[in-house]
């Protein structure tokens, strides 16, 4: 909240985006920072999420039943701040019906908007061996991708399509031989299949470059990530656009402004991984529009 909204007096006025609203832990503490005549709009693609919203009764508060890629359809120049927490929500990981989890059995969806699109389970039914190992390694970065879906078409071809979580979480097992101590083979192959199912990583690449348009000039942009491939499309996407370029076509023409500032990397203290586990990957990024928007 310091990294949005500024010094906790301030009581800010203006627009602010919370583009992943989940259970609606940080809009709800934005809330209550914020003016009274400043404006929160939250995005999520999770009915659940939204259900959670409708119990928020705040005049300045709205939300969308969308993926954050959308806030492209805000006007250019007309947010102070945007935050992006971005992956699957502990509520989402938490009920064994939404199939996020090789916790708990429940059948194999991982859909964040589970009123359109297609299942893990639905997909997996048709995919090809190597459709499956390329998702499987791009997303998960798993060395054991292609043996893992060598597996899941050889047992959907003599026992049926896999149905459950705990039916890819065991042949996944039976598959990965050897994990890093404390993680569960099934880890990698989870995040890819979530990964991919939902566009995540496209979805964060339209989300990003929309920022450009709709922060104002010294808007802030605070993206939470949680693994390395989020972070790095994070990284990257503020480090191109944080330096002057030139066209290399025209060496006397000016360079063409630099459009972010970067502030901040900040990784939580040890404190907060001990009282939540789950921050002990995250990293947030912040940084700052410097010029008109493009």
């Amino acid at each position: 909240m310091d990294a949005l909204l500024g010094h906790a007096d301030a009581r800010p006025a203006g627009t602010w985006v919370d583009a992943t609203f989940g259970r609606g832990g940080h809009t709800r503490l934005a809330l209550s920072r914020l003016g009274p005549q400043a404006r929160l709009i939250a995005f999520d693609k999770d009915p659940q999420a939204i259900a959670q919203a409708a119990q928020i009764d705040d005049a300045r508060f709205s939300i969308r039943h969308e993926g954050f890629r959308h806030i492209a359809e805000l006007p250019p120049a007309s947010v102070d701040g945007i935050l992006m927490d971005l992956g699957v929500s502990s509520p989402q990981i938490d009920t064994p019906q939404r199939g996020f989890s090789f916790r708990f059995d429940g059948p194999l969806d991982m859909r964040m908007d589970t009123t359109r699109g297609m299942s893990v389970a639905e997909w997996l039914q048709d995919a090809e061996v190597q459709q499956i190992a390329d998702v499987i390694r791009d997303y998960g970065e798993e060395r054991f991708a292609f043996a893992i879906a060598k597996a899941i078409v050889a047992q959907r071809e003599v026992q049926g399509p896999l149905r459950t979580t705990s039916e890819l979480a065991n042949l996944v097992a039976r598959v990965v031989k050897t994990r890093e101590a404390g993680q569960h083979p099934a880890t990698r192959t989870f995040q890819a299949l979530r990964i991919f199912i939902n566009a995540e990583l496209e979805e964060l690449q339209e989300a990003l470059a929309a920022s450009l348009t709709v922060l104002k000039p010294g808007g802030r942009l605070v993206v939470i990530s949680f693994h390395s491939l989020e972070d790095r499309i994070v990284k990257q996407f503020i480090a191109e656009h944080a330096k002057e370029t030139y066209d290399r076509r025209a060496p006397f023409a000016p360079p063409r402004p630099m459009h972010l500032r970067a502030l901040a990397r900040i990784k939580p203290s040890a404190e907060e991984v001990a009282a939540n586990p789950r921050a002990r990957s995250a990293v947030m990024r912040v940084a700052e529009r410097t010029d008109v928007p493009i």
